[in-house]
């Protein structure tokens, strides 16, 4: 229970400062090129779940997609990797709302499974990185969990150091390891 109280401890205030944020409107800058201007349901992914037909769009209408919204490039459910710094487990600002919108989706989508897969760059020991692993997993699992998705959705998985995303020893390389990847 002590363990419990001092999660929850922690959690609340970052619960409540997530919910004391405004969300953008639906703008996305991180496409590239010319910012476009998406819209979606309430939910952000329809009310009928996976086969819903969301439709996203430019500014202007002139290219819409339809379909299931892991599949749209332009979707912030396309971006399935956060990062970390170095030797921590604390989500960054950055990843909110990357995780958010993955949270959105599965509970708009009970059926859909997940594994959260930890991942560290080489420093370090393989123990401590599979357990540093685990717990950049678990810190994500415990805030999709707190916005309202079913932990039987969500398995997490640490990798450690095992399966790197970059293959360089400088420190370009290690911040593209230190992530957390959603994998459906």
């Amino acid at each position: 229970m002590n363990a419990f109280t001092r999660t929850l401890a922690v959690l609340l205030p970052v619960v409540m400062l997530w919910g004391c944020s405004t969300a953008p409107t639906t703008t996305d800058a991180d496409a590239g090129g010319d910012a476009a201007m998406t819209t979606t349901t309430d939910s952000g992914m329809g009310s009928a779940g996976m086969g819903s037909g969301v439709e996203v769009g430019e500014v202007g209408g002139s290219e819409v997609f339809s379909g299931d919204p892991l599949t749209d490039p332009n979707s912030m459910l396309a971006k399935r990797t956060v990062y970390f710094d170095f030797d921590k487990s604390e989500i960054k600002s950055e990843a909110r709302e990357i995780i958010e919108a993955h949270a959105r989706y599965l509970s708009a989508n009970p059926s859909v499974r997940i594994v959260v897969e930890g991942h560290c760059d080489e420093r370090g020991t393989r123990e401590y990185n599979l357990s540093l692993g685990e717990r950049r997993a678990k810190a994500v699992q415990q805030v999709v969990s707190l916005l309202g998705v079913s932990s039987s959705q969500v398995e997490i998985v640490s990798y450690g150091e095992e399966r790197p995303a970059a293959m360089g020893h400088d420190e370009d390389a290690w911040a593209m390891n230190r992530r957390v990847e959603f994998i459906y």
